[in-house]
């Protein structure tokens, strides 16, 4: 039997324990009870409970700071015997079904003083839902695919694991709505290493230009949008920022941050003139938008109720599971793994912002470690000498050598080594010596760096003949892929890159070629190419420069020099000059 309470003056009893001891509650049906009586027999009942020592000694353990008396029920368990069973609602009067009403009302406010944090996360993560339209027609089918699909939940929430507890306290601690907690699961399936089509990268899947607006540093060293506290802050607030604009429309906001503001924007434009709608369901969006809102409510739906679907989720623990440690300078990952006592690949896996060997020498000097290794990590790290965080190399600058060359030979930058060397321009002279940081195991040991990352997914076995190719000056990818008959999406792929990544020349690429005789060099044409290849005589304007001209046309400047030698001898073109730019129409007609 539920146990419910009354409040009588400064007193707190069960209800049903007041209808029992005055004799109200048999296993027979009772007779109705005058209004008189009923407080007669509430007032005797008070009386007749305060001999009860146990009750006594919950009352004064259950005193709140109000001075009110807060009953617990392992108090009244143990001063109770067990209800009888025909104790039920069904077994009671009107009147009495009435206090029981009321007590629930009275009772809705009395609360334990401490109430104990669930132990799975998932509980409060219901709790905090707000979004609406989970019903929605437009959301079954994401809903269906969720629900057949546990092997996928699974992967996705193991990964999820170390990360998911931060984001929802960051969540829970602005107000937003907690399934938001659940959008990386929309955006990256929680991989801490995803990178799309659309060159955005990370768990929140930021790209760079927006990266930057909301405060992620993106470097050689270091790529935010894949640190975890980082980019979890830069997304909330970006998601903010759309929930302002978009006047607390959260289904409008979430369509934003996928499509952009501007999208959106235009979209309500464009409905308001027509007279129709302006809520997500009525707007004309990218099919990714349209689909994307609908799929964050359906596994919001999901984990609303999973055994209704018939999934299970992932215990995860409703704890902190990482310590943020603060390094103070630059920190070679491989001796970090060894001090906190784990892989080079789980250390990657909680600090994926790291590019490279080490943790970048400009900052963020910190760590993310499991919260049980972190204090023996900081003990180590503090008895470790400055000079001992990385290793340092004596290197003898040969002739002929560059301070680009010798950076990535040491895979390092030039920036770093200009630092350590005080060095303020860029020539260097052939016999002197220059101190460079450099790695302390074998660069294949550091598996989840960005170099390591690239050439795992280059030693895929795909179909096609394979071809290891080098990046020449002029070199896109769209002529790499049409003259190797592949699409310029699935060659990106293979090389870890997104189709609007430029090329650098050295930059090695493979490609899995479908022609009968592949070559390792790109072929010096090909019909469709030269059918689109036009001369242009163009003027040069005021600002103009030889690299701003490459930019427009998609062109090198060493080829801008060779097509035009004479304009060209100088250290700078001017106003007016005539220069010859072969261009190939269908990429930068707007520019002609």
């Amino acid at each position: 039997m539920k146990i419910r309470t009354q409040r009588l003056g400064n007193k707190i009893l069960p209800s049903a324990l007041i209808l029992l001891l005055a004799g109200c509650v048999t296993t027979q049906q009772p007779a109705e009870l005058s209004s008189q009586d009923n407080d007669m027999v509430v007032a005797a009942t008070a009386e007749a409970v305060e001999d009860f020592s146990s009750v006594t000694a919950a009352r004064e353990k259950a005193i709140d700071q109000t001075g009110e008396l807060v009953l617990l029920e392992e108090s009244l368990a143990a001063a109770i015997d067990e209800p009888n069973p025909t104790d039920t609602a069904d077994n009671l009067t009107e009147s009495d079904s009435e206090i029981i009403a009321a007590d629930e009302v009275e009772t809705s406010t009395i609360t334990a003083s401490e109430p104990q944090a669930p132990a799975d996360i998932w509980q409060r993560v219901r709790s905090g839902f707000q979004l609406q339209d989970m019903d929605h027609p437009r959301v079954k089918s994401d809903l269906n695919w969720y629900a057949k699909h546990q092997s996928y939940l699974d992967r996705t929430f193991v990964r999820a694991d170390p990360y998911f507890y931060h984001i929802v306290e960051q969540i829970e601690a602005r107000g937003m709505p907690m399934e938001l907690a659940l959008l990386p699961v929309v955006e990256s399936a929680f991989q801490p290493f995803a990178y799309s089509h659309g060159r955005a990268a990370g768990i929140w899947q930021f790209i760079p230009g927006t990266a930057r607006r909301f405060g992620l540093k993106i470097d050689w060293w270091y790529d935010g949008r894949r640190d975890i506290k980082a980019s979890t802050t830069a997304a909330l607030n970006y998601l903010e920022a759309l929930n302002k604009r978009f006047d607390g429309d959260w289904l409008l906001a979430l369509a934003a941050y996928n499509s952009g503001e501007g999208t959106v924007s235009k979209a309500i434009r464009k409905n308001k003139k027509r007279g129709k709608g302006t809520t997500f369901w009525d707007l004309k969006l990218p099919r990714e938008t349209e689909g994307y809102v609908p799929k964050l409510l359906a596994i919001a739906s999901l984990v609303a109720n999973p055994e209704q679907h018939s999934v299970s989720l992932k215990t995860i623990d409703n704890a902190p599971q990482l310590a943020e440690v603060n390094i103070g300078s630059q920190l070679d990952l491989a001796i970090a793994a060894d001090m906190a006592d784990m892989s080079l690949e789980q250390l990657y896996t909680l600090n994926p912002g790291y590019n490279r060997w080490a943790t970048s020498p400009d900052g963020p000097h910190r760590l993310l470690l499991p919260v049980a290794k972190a204090e023996n990590f900081k003990e180590q790290l503090a008895q470790l000498p400055k000079q001992q965080r990385v290793k340092w190399v004596r290197h003898r600058i040969k002739n002929g050598q560059t301070l680009g060359q010798i950076a990535q030979n040491y895979k390092t930058t030039v920036r770093t080594i200009k630092t350590a060397n005080k060095i303020r321009g860029n020539n260097i002279r052939a016999g002197n010596y220059l101190i460079i940081p450099a790695a302390s195991q074998a660069l294949n040991s550091y598996a989840l760096s960005e170099g390591q990352r690239l050439q795992s997914k280059q030693n895929i076995n795909r179909s096609g003949t394979k071809i290891h190719y080098t990046v020449n000056g002029g070199d896109t990818l769209w002529d790499i892929a049409m003259a190797h008959k592949v699409s310029v999406r699935t060659l990106a792929s293979w090389n870890g890159m997104a189709p609007r990544d430029t090329l650098r020349p050295g930059q090695k690429l493979v490609i899995w070629s479908k022609t009968k005789n592949a070559r390792s060099s790109a072929p010096a044409g090909n019909p469709m190419a030269k059918a689109m290849t036009q001369k242009i005589n163009y003027r040069v304007r005021n600002g103009d420069s030889l690299a701003r001209i490459s930019q427009r046309f998609n062109v090198s400047v060493s080829k801008l020099k060779k097509w035009n030698p004479r304009n060209t001898k100088g250290k700078y073109i001017q106003p007016g000059q005539r220069l010859v730019v072969y261009v190939d129409v269908s990429k930068v007609a707007e520019n002609i």
